[in-house]
């Protein structure tokens, strides 16, 4: 398993990095530790998680998949495992972003009071006494995320600015409760507001951005991947077969049992429209006709990519895991990359 910089740091991750918002609703404490133990002997050193999974969230599961990495994480060695997790942050004024988290915190918020609180639950759950990387799970103010392409601008005056909630993760990092910091669903604009606060302020620099990339939504290309490379701020990418989508499981109106958008319906208007269907339909076509898996072609496209550090995938079954592990081994040719470039040509972000 091949390992990159995370940013400028000399922490070497796996180019795959284990996602694992299902623990908690769709896998059990029993599966979760299957996945960490076989993914690890695969050569993956990088494991995401949240303080707000499982997806979706819910009071009930609040917490729960730190809770099952901290169980197995008592019982390695520490100093192996790269850990990533994030703070849920103020919900955003998009329809299909997170919906109103009360739960936590009463009212998520980045602010020092809470980012602290939020670290110290964390090491609790996860059983440990630091972070690796300690990411903000999306911005204090309303940006086009979480299915929405466009920008509408809609200021908040009580919104935490980016240096206040720069200054609080700093003082974390000096406490050594977090190693470095990171972002997600963040904007170019947002991701060098953080740069400059970082190098006017004296103050850590982010290392990474964790957002959605796949062959069905790869606007992270339209200004932040110059941004990702000149900066060094590498791409954590989630969401690499669009919720699963680009496996190609739900063609024709399908639901396979169990199938996350099965089971939650909300999901499903990010990642299934005619757009995105006759999309999958051309990979699809790009995959038989070089005789490859098109689960692996789609996710191997991702991995592959100049300013991505480690693709985040996420499976429910140790088969799924496997499969996705195993598109490290796909290759892409420049013939096939010049015909999934005419495919992205006519369905450009079918789910931004």
């Amino acid at each position: 398993m091949k390992k990159n910089n995370l940013g400028k740091t000399d922490i070497l991750v796996s180019e795959i990095c284990l996602g694992t918002m299902t623990w908690g609703q769709q896998n059990s404490e029993s599966e979760a530790h299957e996945q960490l133990n076989f993914a690890k002997e695969r050569g993956i050193n990088f494991i995401d998680t949240a303080e707000m999974y499982s997806v979706p969230p819910k009071e009930e599961t609040y917490g729960l998949t730190e809770k099952y990495i901290g169980t197995w994480l008592k019982n390695q060695d520490r100093s192996k495992v790269i850990l990533a997790t994030k703070i849920a942050g103020r919900t955003s004024n998009v329809p299909s972003g997170p919906p109103g988290l009360n739960w936590i915190r009463k009212g998520p918020r980045l602010n020092e009071e809470h980012i602290f609180e939020a670290i110290e639950h964390s090491l609790k759950r996860l059983q440990t006494d630091y972070i690796d990387l300690y990411q903000i799970h999306w911005p204090e103010r309303p940006v086009n995320s979480f299915g929405q392409l466009g920008y509408i601008h809609n200021p908040r005056e009580d919104d935490i600015k980016i240096e206040t909630t720069l200054e609080a993760l700093a003082k974390a990092v000096d406490k050594g409760l977090i190693r470095y910091i990171g972002l997600s669903n963040e904007t170019p604009w947002g991701v060098m507001k953080f740069v400059s606060a970082a190098k006017e302020l004296n103050l850590p620099r982010v290392v990474s951005i964790q957002n959605p990339y796949s062959l069905l939504n790869r606007s992270f290309e339209a200004g932040l991947s110059e941004i990702a490379i000149n900066e060094e701020v590498g791409l954590l990418p989630y969401s690499p077969l669009a919720g699963g989508v680009l496996s190609g499981k739900y063609l024709n109106g399908k639901k396979p049992e169990n199938a996350r958008m099965t089971l939650f319906e909300r999901l499903r208007t990010r990642y299934i429209n005619k757009h995105a269907e006759n999309a999958v339909i051309e990979y699809q076509k790009i995959a038989l006709k070089y005789d490859l898996n098109l689960t692996q072609m789609a996710i191997n496209f991702v991995t592959k990519q100049n300013f991505v550090t480690s693709n985040i995938i996420g499976a429910t079954s140790i088969s799924q895991l496997e499969e996705n592990i195993n598109s490290i081994n796909c290759t892409l040719s420049e013939e096939i990359i010049t015909e999934i470039e005419k495919v992205h040509k006519i369905y450009t972000y079918p789910c931004p």
